[in-house]
């Protein structure tokens, strides 16, 4: 009986098979019905159409296929990496997944970027020059000028909407960094979010860099909480590469013809330098000899790896004038350190060399992932960094990067503190400016100076197995970010579109690179001329040469018509070491006539070399302009500091309503910034509290009432009264603690010159996001035993019981 039953259902399931093919137009010709296809009516009397007609009509309306065979693409982007970390090129950085990718395929060893990351990333994502996508400098350093907006304009169509308009899925992870400041906020416009620039999914951070264990998380276009924390085993790159695969796997379950395109950007190697400590402890005494004896040994593997010529000299450390040099870029000898000093400086190469090959072996599970599932030898692996090594961390170092934005100094004695606590959730470091140089052997200078390769030239893999039949080789070519659209354009066969959504676009200012997968190694470039800009400094290649012009960035010098030049034959001097500039004046001048001529094309001018403070504290026009008073309201998003109320070098009162309900209510009431610099007013232990941390430097400055707070309704708060200015540009004056009108504690305080972070924790009411404020609570630090009715943020002149009395008025009336 049972098989009987079997037997009929193995039929119906078979009739139904024919018949839904027949209906979609695959059955045999006879087999289909003789009567005109169009509409027929059912016995209700409903108009039906043909199952066939309705196919067809759908057709305009299905998106378009990906050209036949098109592989998969991912581009994997590290941060503030010269090329002389990783071990493919030559570095004491054990990089296992990079290395079999090089095993496979191509290292380059003269590919260049911007000198910096926004920039960097905007030619990655147009193909165009970073001035033509508004991106001059960093988002954060945005100004009014063209080529200096901060915004991508709609002349410049990304790679993720030209691919996703031909049939790719597009996934964006990681750093994102080409959102406008004022438009990373939970109430902002999304025109310029990852979603609306051409990426399917997004999940990552939108600023210039996050904490590895506490990151500013958004998911496509809302901010979310991390997951889990890291007493729980969190960090971002083991984060990031979960999603990766999951994004990967949910696709192929749902549209397995599709081929993706996946951008993967990892924090790392961007500050702060995080890090497990197993992975730390493995680099435990590899830095110990110092950065100047690192370069000569990279140097020599370097060339031994064919990465550089046999002839390649080393430069000098510190290679510009006096006069033009700025202090806080600065290599100090290993041999002039104490004792102290060289113990701490190896330690943080050592975090950063254990950032990087974690961060590493996590890609490592994306690509196995991708060979288990059968789609590896049919996908493109393009592996690189957008900069030089950093110099962010002064010639001191830091256990927080911060101070370098603040324009304020490291101390050895404080830094070696938490000497046992580097690359954990307590600091947030930098190393020296002597590993910078190093790392980016043997090259002059470091991130941010467009004038040397050391700012510009980075490590490059790309791997194919399908499309690129040498394996473990090398390529000489000279190129460039501007480079990767062309050459991913070519690689599926498309181009970009003259006109894209009815704008004329620019040109793309880069040429492919795929010749180089079956050129010879030395094989001519067919690239003939690159211009570099970069606050201030700046340069340009030409066919072999390259012209550079002495100027430091972030100086505040002006005066760039009074720079001097130099000229190297990059061809045949890779390490720019020998100024060829009296020997070829005439070739300098065509060379300087050429940048002259690129910068007018690109919207490069005028150059801009002011601090990192000046920059960063720019006025910029938003959506909501800056005002007097602000108010906000428990449990929003986090309000980043682009748009939140700056408190910077100014008098400042914050004041809250609050109704105290449970005796022992607690929590915070306001906060913004972290511990490595920040503010937060909260109740613990009965009583307000409010915590100035300036730059994360112990003790915090604290202050506590001096009456324990009872149920009722309060306006709690407090008043800042700026008075002059520290050795540092920080602000000093005197701080009130009030509940209601009454004073409960005061005392001298003194606030930060610039901003909390670079990017993130952002200004929350009623708990702290991310990382704790203060030491004295816990994130996420959230309010319990009463309401907070909202918390007011003045920077007017109005006198704080003048304010009091308005929020009491309100806090009657509810």
């Amino acid at each position: 009986m049972n098989g009987l039953k079997r037997r009929r259902r193995l039929v119906t399931a078979i009739s139904l098979a024919l018949a839904l093919t027949s209906l979609a137009g695959a059955a045999p010709a006879a087999e289909q019905p003789s009567q005109p296809v169009g509409p027929y009516k059912d016995f209700k009397g409903v108009i039906k159409l043909d199952v066939r007609d309705s196919v067809a009509d759908w057709k305009p309306f299905l998106p378009k296929k990906a050209p036949q065979g098109a592989p998969n693409i991912l581009f994997i982007l590290y941060d503030d990496t010269g090329l002389a970390a990783w071990s493919p090129f030559g570095g004491r950085i054990n990089m296992p997944t990079l290395q079999q990718l090089a095993d496979q395929g191509l290292r380059y060893t003269q590919w260049h970027t911007t000198a910096l990351c926004s920039p960097t990333r905007s030619t990655i994502l147009t193909g165009r020059n970073h001035h033509l996508n508004g991106m001059a400098a960093i988002t954060e350093g945005a100004n009014g000028f063209p080529g200096a907006s901060g915004r991508i304009p709609p002349q410049a169509a990304t790679i993720g909407q030209i691919l996703q308009d031909n049939g790719y899925s597009t996934f964006w992870l990681g750093k994102e960094h080409n959102v406008p400041e004022q438009d990373v906020a939970s109430g902002a416009s999304r025109k310029l979010w990852p979603l609306s620039l051409g990426f399917d999914r997004f999940y990552g951070f939108l600023g210039g860099e996050t904490n590895q264990w506490y990151p500013d998380l958004v998911e496509d276009n809302r901010f979310i909480d991390q997951p889990y924390g890291p007493e729980k085993g969190y960090h971002l790159s083991k984060d990031l590469a979960d999603h990766a695969i999951s994004l990967i796997r949910d696709q192929k379950a749902t549209n397995p013809s599709k081929p993706w395109f996946m951008w993967f950007n990892p924090g790392a190697n961007h500050a702060p330098h995080h890090a497990p400590q197993d992975y730390i402890a493995k680099y435990k005494g590899k830095f110990d000899d110092g950065y100047d004896a690192y370069r000569d040994w990279a140097l020599a593997r370097m060339i031994e790896k064919g990465v550089l010529p046999k002839d390649t000299k080393l430069t000098p450390v510190n290679p510009l004038p006096e006069s033009v040099a700025n202090k806080a870029d600065a290599v100090r000898p290993w041999n002039s350190l104490s004792p102290d000093e060289k113990k701490l400086f190896a330690r943080l190469a050592e975090v950063w060399a254990g950032f990087s090959e974690y961060t590493d072996v996590q890609i490592g599970r994306i690509v196995e992932y991708l060979k288990q599932t059968g789609q590896y030898d049919n996908t493109v692996i393009f592996y690189a960094a957008d900069n030089g090594t950093s110099g962010e961390g002064t010639p001191n170092g830091s256990v927080n990067e911060n101070k370098f934005f603040n324009g304020y100094p490291d101390e050895i004695a404080e830094n070696m503190k938490l000497y046992d606590k580097l690359g954990g959730p307590d600091t947030y470091e930098h190393f020296p400016t002597g590993w910078a140089v190093a790392f980016s052997t043997p090259f002059q200078m470091f991130k941010r100076y467009s004038e040397y390769s050391g700012g510009t030239a980075d490590p490059l893999v790309i791997s194919w197995p399908k499309g690129i039949k040498a394996h473990g080789e090398v390529r000489n070519q000279y190129h460039h970010s501007v480079d990767i659209v062309p050459t991913i354009l070519e690689i599926v066969g498309l181009e970009m579109p003259k006109d894209y959504r009815g704008v004329q676009q620019f040109p793309l200012s880069g040429v492919s690179m795929k010749y180089t997968f079956d050129a010879a190694p030395d094989a001519a470039t067919r690239k003939h001329r690159q211009y570099y800009a970069m606050l201030g400094t700046r340069g340009i290649w030409e066919d072999g040469w390259f012209a550079s012009a002495l100027h430091a960035p972030l100086t505040g010098k002006g005066h760039f018509d009074q720079d001097q030049w130099q000229l190297y034959h990059v061809d045949v001097d890779r390490a720019e070491s020998e100024d060829l500039a009296k020997k070829h004046p005439k070739k300098l001048q065509s060379l300087i006539a050429a940048w002259n001529e690129e910068a007018r094309k690109n919207l490069v001018l005028p150059l801009d070399d002011r601090t990192a403070v000046e920059q960063l504290g720019i006025p910029r026009p938003s959506e909501e302009p800056p005002r007097d008073r602000y108010v906000y309201y428990p449990d929003t998003a986090p309000v980043p500091e682009g748009v939140a109320v700056n408190v910077r070098n100014r008098s400042y009162k914050i004041l809250a309503n609050v109704e105290i309900v449970d005796p022992d209510a607690a929590g915070v009431i306001f906060a913004h910034g972290s511990r490595f610099g920040g503010h937060a007013l909260f109740i613990k232990d009965r009583k307000l509290n409010y915590v100035y941390n300036f730059l994360g430097i112990p003790p915090e400055q604290r202050f506590v009432s001096s009456e324990e707070l009872k149920p009722g309704k309060y306006t709690l708060g407090m008043e800042f009264t700026r008075e002059g200015a520290g050795p540092h540009g920080e602000s000093t004056g005197s701080m009130k603690l009030y509940v209601n009108d009454k004073v409960v504690a005061e005392g001298p305080m003194k606030t930060q010159a610039g901003k909390f972070t670079l990017s993130g924790d952002g200004l929350c009411v009623g708990y702290d996001s991310g990382d704790a404020v203060s030491h004295e609570y816990t994130t996420p630090g959230k309010f319990h035993g009463g309401t907070i009715q909202g918390v007011g943020v003045t920077v007017e002149k109005a006198s704080y019981p003048d304010l009091e009395k308005e929020a009491q008025r309100a806090l009657m009336r509810d």
